[in-house]
């Protein structure tokens, strides 16, 4: 963004507002390191930021608080409000400001995908990100529903569902799979059929699985009453087995409606902390496939913004829009968003409030699954803001901090009598494990078993990073590098000791505004630099709970990293003292054994077995190493 798209405030004070342009655009709050706080858009952008700054009661606790954290508003006009909307969406997938709503799956969801760009497309279980060059049908419940529907389709569609490497090994034996033998498959591996023949069945199973069944159920049945007159009957019997493959495929698929309706309908179903989100995908009267997500509730945002943000979440994946939508209750900007939603399509789609018929008790079946999958976030709560929020106020009340820790970074030292010395630094944002700024730390200067000397080395390592950091400008996107965040408390997995060496780390390196912490394990005492005696707080506090998990959390970090360097520096060694084996055979024989311990018990014939290793090699190795594996 442009200098003057921006203005600068100090906290508490009301910015100089009159040079946001009274324009449609997206907005950006951004807080003291340049780092996103909140995106949004408006159709005048001059009113809707000046709204931030009213009077501080009639804001929702979230707004107070994002609006108290920023340091800056940024702005970019555009030309309409469906650009407008669109800005807003892309500019939340990119800095996922922590006040904005996203909505999040409920778990990853099986998809039935067809690889329609490779030469040999094939039919195959898909999860996770979307590729390019596949089409996805579904998602499904059941990985299980999948399969059955392709056992069916195949009949009547035959194409390959194999993996790459059995298709490439029939491919060199010259002989296809028992698919091919049981017409399931045209046996494209070994050369049968022709690749138009086989990409027009690939074509036909896609137009069946987009909703053309009445098409291809005719089809089906014309082919075989002619080929019956003809007195073909192998082949009369053969179309008479796949319309009824294409019969149970469409017979596994819930009727929701006697009318051939294609739709997507959306169900809500809301309380003051969650909002949980299902989707049925209509087409031809039955539900081709469903979908739930769930997201915390803003309380400055109304349930229409919310289902506004929502439908731009679910065709922004890739799904083509249907051409109706149906919803409990109409989306903010629903022109615009209609707009957007066409122009995705490439034809008209409608967004329909249905109030009776069919339409409405498909509306009420998936706000009815919205409302028990709401029972069950209610049940974990695991991620309820208002009680990290209120756990963060009482930690800084119980440590006396001028602020809450929204931002907490916590140390740790991992070693084995002195050996592979590593260190661990964990991010906790908002309470939650922010596991993108998480740094390993190698501590080839600290000999011996010395906790009080690596935990100043890496605590000054930290901080020197950020006094260089700090005072250097942003990078092109106005984002500021991560070693300049400021952390609003420093913890230290340790007592006074541990605590004493950071603090002359964070001295040395001209750092002095920042509190810092350690947790003892022991007595789970918290030690602060200034006080002679621990604080004890209560055990079952919901702050002392914050500090014990992101200890543990450093600790893991830094024990599986202690692990890793030890485990490569074995393997590396033991394996490197045996003349003859470089690079290429070290990697035979881990590929070969998995580890260097099953390497240890093997026998002289399973290590002779390996391709690459001579026999006069394999009895070196033997007699070096793989004996120890007995002892």
């Amino acid at each position: 963004m442009d200098p003057h798209q921006s203005v600068d405030f100090a906290r508490g004070e009301r910015p100089d507002l009159r040079a946001v342009p009274d324009s449609p655009g997206a907005y950006l709050f951004r807080d003291a390191d340049a780092r996103v706080l909140y995106v949004g858009k408006a159709r005048s952008l001059r009113k809707r930021v000046a709204s931030y700054f009213g009077a501080p009661s009639g804001a929702g606790f979230r707004t107070r608080a994002m609006v108290s954290s920023a340091r800056r508003v940024e702005w970019v006009v555009v030309t309409g409000e469906v650009q407008a909307l669109l800005l807003e969406y892309s500019l939340i997938q990119e800095h996922k400001p922590r006040y904005n709503v996203r909505y999040r799956d409920d778990k990853s969801y099986p998809y039935l995908a067809v690889t329609v760009r490779d030469k040999w497309p094939k039919a195959t279980v898909m999860r996770g990100r979307k590729r390019r060059g596949v089409k996805y049908y579904g998602p499904f419940a059941h990985a299980y529903a999948i399969r059955e529907t392709v056992d069916s389709l195949t009949r009547v569609f035959p194409m390959r569902t194999c993996s790459e490497s059995l298709f490439k090994e029939c491919n060199r034996l010259g002989r296809p799979c028992l698919y091919f033998h049981i017409g399931r498959c045209p046996g494209p591996c070994v050369g049968e059929g022709t690749e138009q023949d086989y990409r027009a069945n690939v074509d036909a199973f896609c137009r069946f699985l987009d909703g053309d069944v009445k098409g291809t159920l005719h089809r089906l049945d014309r082919e075989m009453h002619e080929a019956a007159e003809r007195t073909e009957f192998e082949q009369a019997a053969r179309r008479r087995d796949q319309l009824a493959a294409a019969r149970r495929a469409v017979e596994r698929q819930e009727l929701v409606t006697k009318t051939e309706l294609d739709a997507d309908a959306v169900g809500i179903a809301e309380d003051e902390l969650d909002a949980a989100v299902q989707v049925f995908f209509v087409r031809a009267g039955r539900i081709a496939g469903r979908k739930g997500y769930s997201a915390e509730v803003v309380e400055e945002q109304t349930p229409a913004q919310r289902l506004t943000l929502f439908l731009q979440s679910l065709y922004s994946q890739g799904d083509r829009p249907p051409s109706e939508i149906l919803v409990p209750y109409k989306p903010e900007d629903a022109a615009p968003l209609q707009e957007w939603l066409e122009g995705l399509r490439g034809g008209r789609v409608r967004i329909a409030v249905p109030r009776s018929g069919e339409r409405s008790t498909v509306l009420q079946t998936v706000t009815q699954n919205a409302e028990q999958s709401l029972k069950e976030i209610r049940m974990k709560r695991r991620t309820d803001l208002a009680a990290r929020s209120r756990a963060l106020s009482q930690l800084q009340s119980d440590l006396g901090l001028p602020e809450a820790p929204l931002r907490i970074e916590c140390f740790d030292v991992s070693h084995l009598q002195g050996e592979e010395t590593v260190g661990s630094m964990v991010v906790f944002e908002d309470g939650l494990p922010r596991k993108t700024d998480y740094r390993k730390f190698r501590l080839n200067d600290v000999a011996g078993v010395d906790d009080y000397k690596a935990m100043e080395e890496i605590v000054r390592r930290r901080f020197a990073r950020y006094a260089a950091e700090r005072d250097r400008p942003a990078d092109a996107g106005g984002r500021a590098r991560k070693f300049a965040y400021r952390p609003q408390l420093v913890l230290i997995d340790g007592g006074r000791g541990q605590l004493a060496a950071a603090m002359k780390a964070m001295s040395d390196t001209g750092v002095l505004d920042i509190p810092v912490a350690a947790l003892a394990k022991r007595l789970e005492e918290v030690h602060l630099p200034e006080q002679s005696e621990p604080v004890r707080i209560p055990r079952g506090s919901e702050s002392l709970y914050v500090l014990q998990h992101i200890r543990d959390e450093a600790h893991r970090f830094a024990v599986g990293f202690h692990r890793q360097r030890r485990d490569a520096r074995l393997r590396s060694s033991r394996l490197d003292e045996i003349p003859g084996v470089g690079r290429g055979r070290k990697v035979a024989l881990m590929k070969w054994f998995g580890s260097v311990e099953a390497l240890e018990k093997a026998t002289l014939d399973e290590i002779r077995a390996v391709p690459g290793i001579p026999r006069h090699l394999a009895e070196d190795i033997h007699r070096r190493l793989a004996g120890q594996g007995a002892n």
